[in-house]
């Protein structure tokens, strides 16, 4: 009866910490999902393969196990990397240029591409009978 008891509890343990660790891996790729491989070109820390980005990980899981937040993580390393280490740039001051300049460009085209058409459409005087 006891030894059922032990495996049971056993099995609830091994359970609770496989959960706890998918937590902690899940927390672990969102944080390093918002941070930029210092080796790779554009590749967040968490899809990339290097060396750098893997010890990069475990100082998140470090980190998290030692209570911080996800802001006080990305702020680390923003105060070691600047903020370039960000794969979205902050919305703040001139960097709202580099969020509005795409929209901006879609927007001119598209007022471009109509005037076009709206002088391509126009019946031409003298062709008219």
């Amino acid at each position: 009866m006891i030894r059922q008891h032990l495996l049971v509890a056993a099995w609830v343990l091994a359970v609770t910490l496989t959960t706890s660790a998918q937590e902690v891996d899940l927390r672990v790729r969102v944080i390093a999902s918002k941070l930029r491989c210092p080796v790779c070109q554009n590749e967040s820390v968490a899809d990339s393969q290097s060396e750098l980005s893997a010890q990069m990980r475990t100082l998140i899981r470090d980190k998290l196990a030692a209570g911080e937040t996800e802001d006080q993580i990305v702020r680390y390393f923003v105060s070691r990397y600047g903020e370039w280490i960000l794969l979205e740039p902050p919305r703040q001051g001139v960097l709202w240029f580099v969020w509005l300049a795409p929209a901006a460009a879609l927007l001119g085209g598209a007022v471009l591409v109509i005037a076009y058409l709206r002088r391509s459409i126009r019946p031409h005087p003298h062709l008219t009978p």
